[in-house]
């Protein structure tokens, strides 16, 4: 290996000698000028002896010198691999990373229907519904005998109040297409309130009047869908209130009146006075109109009072028909 080094560094001289335009001498003329190789202590000895003055040696016409070589010399002493064959390939080692746990597919339904309902003030329940595929689409809500149709927005969505009739509320959504969805809620103050219920299907012209304390039709007391009172006064007790459920802007609705009042208000003085009354108008003038009323007291189970009223001609046009002592009637057909 030190031979090669020597041979190897003797290449790399040549090749500068040739380069800045130096000429060649071989050994011999070196040692004519410097002493051969076993003169060398004492050349030492003399170069020690020298004055301070001459230390400085001056040197001219210096020639660069070299080792000679033969090519074949540097055949013999250095074996080079053949190409690819010998050359033994070292792949780096692949770090093994841990597989990770594919992310759960969550697959969902575009077009579920969701319901849910919640508890609200004055025995009140507040139900939402979803159905993103059923836009603009109609939809009944059945709850304990009360039945009313409402029609979902643009987006299939629906958000109401209804009043709660039993303390465990069930809401049933019914589409056309037989789709549908349900919900519950708790209703821990329904004993608390009375709810009387007129509903009815299509152009009927009915309406239900409670005339609260002895008012009059012009009176603060009278409470009806003109005029439907306040949730804030029946929670302490001063009045009742009413609600619409249903569309009734569709065709052939479903509609559901609610009158809520706190529970033994009628007792107070002045009591409190219910009826029913309908309307004449040309889509209802000389037919059979037909509604129902469901009677909620107390802790008592829902009643149910069929209404059939007899429509005058057309001639009687905006004129009233009038079911009076709702509540008197009701206690009646109950018993």
């Amino acid at each position: 290996m030190s031979h090669l080094k020597e041979i190897i560094t003797a290449i790399g001289t040549l090749g500068c000698a040739i380069g800045i335009g130096f000429v060649m001498q071989s050994s011999e003329t070196a040692n004519e000028r410097y002493g051969a190789a076993s003169d060398a202590a004492t050349d030492a000895e003399e170069l020690r002896a020298l004055d301070a003055e001459t230390s400085l040696l001056e040197v001219q016409d210096i020639t660069l010198t070299s080792a000679e070589f033969q090519t074949a010399d540097l055949e013999n002493t250095v074996t080079l691999p053949a190409p690819e064959s010998d050359v033994i390939k070292v792949s780096a080692p692949q770090i093994a990373v841990p597989e990770q746990p594919a992310p759960p597919v969550v697959t969902l339904d575009a077009c579920e229907i969701v319901a849910s309902a919640r508890p609200m003030a004055a025995a009140m329940v507040n139900v939402t519904l979803t159905a993103p595929c059923l836009p603009t689409e109609r939809v009944t809500v059945h709850h304990n005998g009360m039945i009313f149709t409402q029609t979902t927005s643009a987006s299939g969505a629906l958000d109401i109040n209804v009043p709660a009739l039993t303390e465990t509320a069930v809401f049933v959504f019914a589409f056309r297409n037989g789709d549908g969805a349900v919900a519950q809620a708790i209703v821990e103050d329904i004993a608390d309130f009375d709810r009387i219920v007129l509903q009815w299907r299509g152009e009927t012209g009915f309406q239900m009047h409670a005339l609260e304390f002895g008012s009059d039709y012009s009176g603060p007391g009278h409470v009806w869908a003109g005029q439907p009172g306040e949730v804030a006064s029946a929670i302490v007790g001063d009045g009742g209130f009413l609600t619409t459920n249903g569309d009734l802007s569709a065709s052939e609705p479903l509609v559901a009146e609610v009158y809520t009042f706190p529970a033994g208000m009628e007792l107070q003085e002045g009591g409190l006075k219910l009826s029913v009354e309908a309307e004449v108008t040309m889509a209802n003038c000389n037919q059979e109109i037909e509604a129902q009323v469901l009677e909620k007291r107390g802790t008592r189970g829902l009643k149910t009072q069929d209404v059939s009223l007899s429509v005058p001609g057309c001639d009687a046009v905006g004129n009233f028909l009038v079911l009076n002592n709702l509540l008197q009637d009701l206690k009646v057909a109950s018993n």
